[in-house]
């Protein structure tokens, strides 16, 4: 049974279309006000809203604006009774369907209700074929792009191979579910898949977690401990951030990937393992190696099968069908019926530039369905996440350069240590937090730390 809302000031026009529109089946809400009939609109969607143009609490054009915004998919018929078709054809420039002059035929409301809701229909079903035909599907991957379904087509290949992969993509592209999907498809799927952020770990400590270490080999290694690659053994071992990994571990990793033996802190026996090797970075690598920050050899041996993931600024027709993905995630887990993301939300996102891409999109929406009481994620829900990189480009561009002119990189460094700063004082002067707010690695940001001179206790 369709459902329609039919908004008007006045009584008589209200009861009239209602009891017309019932005897054809249809189920009628009814509302007196733009304000009432857009409260009605947030809690239900209807098929078609029959609104008068000129109502108190919001007129017609208002109720057209917030309905096309709340569900782009509802039609619009406006109610004019002033003999003038201006206001009725602007409001179809701005989305309606078609107006009824009053008084109107009731015959003739009959046919245009129809003719809303036959093209309502063809046009639900064309979009419904288009998005089944392009919309594809790798275990918990969904991508609409030609991009992604290159990449879509070479996972299976990647997976039967023995060799090394390397996965290059910006933080937050989904480097990680490129990995995890390789190690399904492949023949080691029923042995371990074991992930480390090589930044993430202070240097002392990153030895120990891919290696192990032996009993009294350095103060607090009470007992034996397993390294990574060992627990990894007969499976796949992500390396994520490759590039913060240090020269003096390459080396060692070198022997592994060459050899596939190691020998743990402390200890006078080789251990050998049969662990493939998949590596992630977000940085240019063949750069690092111009400049030795990264080994030649190590990065030939790393880099065999490569694959690079687009950022979502490049593949912005995959921003619907994500927001869609997350809200549905989102709303089952939090237990709302929120089903639907509004036009001009949807806008918002699809203008936005995306700094930290699909885990950013997931991290907006993911908001929205915690804080929205709605059933439909509004664009208001979006705006201090679609404006935070806006409001920070506007703040560049407004600094200036003083006549007498001014010294760039002592400008720069000045910039980094305040923002260093105010991310220490933003966590409390939790170093990892911080460098996470500033969206670097532990190892880069404790580099800036000792730059600057910012002397902080160990944490615990």
């Amino acid at each position: 049974m369709y459902s329609i809302l039919i908004a008007d000031d006045e009584k008589n026009i209200r009861e009239l279309l209602e009891i017309i529109l019932k005897k054809e089946g249809f189920e009628v809400s009814l509302a007196s006000t733009g304000a009432e009939a857009i409260a009605l609109c947030k809690k239900k969607k209807f098929d078609i809203v029959l609104t008068d143009i000129r109502m108190p609490q919001g007129d017609g054009h208002v109720v057209l604006k917030k309905v096309k915004e709340l569900h782009p998919d509802t039609i619009v018929i406006m109610i004019t009774a002033y003999g003038s078709l201006e206001s009725a054809i602007e409001a179809m420039k701005d989305g309606a369907f078609d107006y009824l002059s009053k008084p109107f035929d009731v015959e003739k409301a009959k046919s245009i209700i129809k003719n809303a809701l036959e093209k309502r229909e063809r046009d639900l079903k064309s979009r419904d074929k288009e998005l089944a035909g392009e919309i594809d599907r790798f275990d918990n991957i969904i991508s609409r792009s030609p991009e992604m379904h290159k990449i879509f087509s070479l996972i299976p290949k990647a997976a039967s191979a023995k060799s090394n992969v390397l996965i290059i993509g910006e933080s937050g592209t989904g480097k990680e579910l490129i990995a995890r999907a390789i190690h399904r498809h492949s023949n080691r799927r029923d042995k371990p898949f074991v992930t480390i952020n090589c930044g993430g770990i202070p240097e002392n400590l990153l030895e120990s977690e891919l290696f192990g270490h032996r009993k009294g080999s350095f103060t607090g290694a009470l007992t034996n401990k397993i390294g990574l690659f060992e627990a990894a053994s007969g499976g796949t071992i992500f390396l994520d951030e490759i590039s913060e990994l240090p020269l003096s571990l390459q080396v060692k990793l070198l022997r592994v990937v060459q050899d596939k033996v190691f020998t743990p802190i402390g200890g006078t026996a080789e251990v050998t393992v049969d662990t493939r090797i998949i590596s992630a970075t977000n940085q240019n690598l063949e750069h690092n190696v111009i400049q030795k920050k990264f080994r030649e050899d190590l990065y030939y041996r790393l880099n065999v099968i490569q694959i690079r993931i687009p950022p979502l600024r490049e593949r912005k027709m995959d921003i619907p069908i994500l927001a869609q993905y997350f809200l549905e995630k989102y709303s089952r887990e939090m237990k709302k019926e929120i089903r639907e993301i509004s036009a001009y939300a949807l806008e918002k996102l699809q203008n936005y530039h995306f700094p930290g891409n699909v885990r950013e999109l997931e991290n907006i929406i993911e908001r929205c369905v915690a804080l929205e009481t709605t059933n439909i994620i509004l664009p208001e829900s979006l705006l201090l996440a679609s404006h935070k990189m806006e409001k920070q480009e506007k703040e560049l561009t407004a600094i200036d350069i003083p006549s007498a002119g001014l010294d760039l990189d002592a400008f720069i460094n000045q910039v980094e240590k305040n923002l260093i700063l105010k991310a220490l004082e933003k966590t409390g002067g939790i170093k990892k937090k911080a460098a996470e707010l500033l969206n670097i690695s532990f190892r880069s940001f404790r580099y800036r730390l000792e730059k600057h001179d910012i002397n902080l206790p160990d944490e615990e």
